[in-house]
């Protein structure tokens, strides 16, 4: 999980100790990302993913987070695992260092758009040519209930969508081709969407969209014009 600096509270806290829900699918998963691929788990929590992709047989994987109080987490109940707190951009691996990345209910935890842009552009660094983001996040809803807190919120963060929780988070929900324009804009060309469902951190079963995306090439410099004479 990760989340821009002002609302990083609620997650060395509160969210410290939530139980993660978002799931992965591991069948789309395996079309698009074979088992000797290098996978960074970008906003990993407390290691949730990591270790179901250890579990499948992955065998490079690194999860990194924001929040030291997960990452801390992860670390006790995890112990096997590469988990490493990241507060910050460059993360700590060079460029194109990963074949893939995981990138799980994490935007739903970051409402400003900067921080956003800062995050999938980050994995567009890390991520070779040819190499994957598998993106899964929460759409706008349709129910009375979102609705009502997207308008309720919205003057407040100047972005419908974005909410306040009771126990103290802030979340985002997103029009799809918000989603779609983060990843392109990061270099990400989209192979494979598929909407679904999943539990919400409150119980509740909410909308999804995964996003399987793939690194485009970096486009060559352009030619030198013929010399003048």
């Amino acid at each position: 999980m990760t989340s821009s600096q002002g609302f990083l509270g609620f997650w060395e806290t509160t969210g410290s100790a939530k139980t993660f829900t978002h799931p992965l699918d591991p069948a789309l998963l395996d079309v698009y990302v074979p088992r000797s691929a290098r996978v960074l788990d970008y906003g990993c929590g407390y290691g949730r993913l990591t270790a179901e992709l250890a579990g499948l047989g992955y065998r490079a994987v690194r999860g990194v987070d924001v929040s030291a109080a997960l990452i801390a987490r992860g670390q006790r109940e995890h112990p096997e695992l590469e988990l490493l707190r990241c507060p910050g951009f460059p993360l700590p691996f060079e460029d194109g260092a990963f074949d893939a990345a995981l990138l799980f209910a994490v935007l739903t935890c970051v409402p400003r758009d900067a921080d956003q842009t800062a995050i999938v552009g980050e994995l567009g660094r890390l991520v070779r040519p040819g190499g994957v983001l598998y993106l899964s996040d929460v759409p706008l809803q349709g129910d009375a209930l979102n609705r009502e807190r997207y308008a309720r919120f919205a003057e407040r963060y100047g972005t419908y969508g974005v909410f306040e929780t009771p126990d103290g988070g802030v979340f985002r929900h997103h029009p799809p081709e918000r989603l779609r324009g983060l990843v392109r804009e990061a270099g990400f060309s989209v192979l494979k969407e598929r909407a679904g469902s999943a539990a919400t951190l409150d119980g509740r079963t909410a909308e999804r969209l995964q996003i399987i995306a793939r690194r485009e090439p970096a486009a060559p410099a352009p030619s030198p014009g013929p010399a003048s004479g």
